[in-house]
């Protein structure tokens, strides 16, 4: 007698009690394609370049080498070397950088906004061995605080900007709360990259002479995204006019401009359907203990649990303020009845 196979429906009942754990292997294998994808294509761009560019380079070297031949060529080596070395310092020997302090005061103000919100553009860095030490307790202590901060504005801006608009044009105009909640959701993207990233990059394709518009929207994005990789960093020109105040003025662009990043993505999260999908691959939460044993009445009187229930759904209602449902009511003793 052979074996039998598996009962009809028992696949179905298997993936539907372990969706969450195979929704979350799809989504790191998809996120692992994604990754290499990226790898390859950044390959086949950048590569003929960092090519061409090396070829260029020991050209330049050569020539030099034999146009002083006075000049030995491990000396050369050793030259280079150590002005390769300060540059990665931010310290140049180029003559028009000479008038450019690093570790003035907006200087320092603007390396500490990187550093505490973590787009570290690593053009300038800790030279002693002091600032090193302490820029690792400054950061220990100041990047908590400042998600901290961020989280607490944020809160406030969203309760102004997002939810309160929300509520009243449903409240208003009897809108579904989730059309209303997906429109304003793209309007607020909509003005965000107006305000955030085509703005601010024609000002700055206005005072970066070397900056075309690609580059300066290049630089927005890497900044607010805090991504930071320090290619594109303005107020390092020569001669830069008023570049104390250009570089307190960055650095309040940084703040505001992340600000609104993070209050747009929220926004975004909060919405229903945004919400279904992350139920995909998110564990499922346990409940706690005392939620599921069983109320003693003894211990726990009925005005207790009615005293609870608006607490309880004025509770949720904070929580899920784009989900919609049925309208809470409101239970009020009758005299009659007393």
């Amino acid at each position: 007698m052979g074996g039998r196979g598996p009962e009809p429906g028992s696949c179905q009942r298997w993936l539907h009690r372990n969706r969450s754990c195979v929704g979350f292997c799809l989504l790191a294998l998809a996120y692992l394609l994604y990754l290499s994808c990226g790898a390859l294509l950044f390959s086949s761009l950048e590569l003929p370049y960092e090519d061409s560019l090396r070829r260029e380079l020991r050209q330049l070297k050569s020539q030099f080498v034999q146009d002083n031949p006075c000049l030995a060529p491990d000396t050369l080596e050793r030259f280079l070397a150590r002005v390769l070395e300060a540059n990665n310092y931010g310290v140049s020997v180029l003559n028009n950088s000479s008038g450019k302090w690093n570790w003035d005061f907006t200087s320092s103000l603007f390396f500490a906004a990187t550093v505490l919100t973590t787009t570290g553009y690593g053009h300038t860095v800790p030279l002693s061995d002091g600032g090193k030490a302490f820029c690792i307790i400054y950061s220990v202590i100041g990047i908590p605080f400042t998600l901290l901060f961020f989280t607490s504005v944020v809160q406030r801006v969203m309760a102004l900007v997002t939810r309160r608009p929300v509520h009243y044009i449903h409240t208003r105009w009897g809108y579904r709360k989730q059309s209303v909640a997906l429109v304003h959701a793209v309007l607020l993207g909509l003005l965000l990259v107006l305000c955030f990233f085509i703005i601010p990059a024609a000002i700055f394709t206005q005072l970066e002479r070397d900056w075309s518009f690609l580059e300066s929207i290049y630089f927005c994005f890497i900044s607010l995204s805090t991504i930071g990789l320090g290619d594109y960093v303005p107020g390092e020109v020569q001669h830069q006019r008023l570049r104390k105040l250009y570089k307190l003025a960055i650095t309040i662009y940084l703040m505001i401009g992340l600000t609104a990043v993070l209050v747009v993505l929220e926004t975004f999260c909060e919405l229903n359907k945004l919400k279904e999908l992350r139920r995909i691959f998110y564990l499922k939460k346990d409940k706690p203990e005392d939620e599921i044993k069983i109320l003693d009445h003894d211990q726990l009187s009925f005005p207790s649990v009615v005293d609870s229930v608006p607490f309880v759904r004025e509770q949720h209602k904070l929580s899920e303020p784009f989900v919609t449902g049925p309208k809470a009511h409101s239970f009020t003793e009758d005299p009659s009845n007393r």
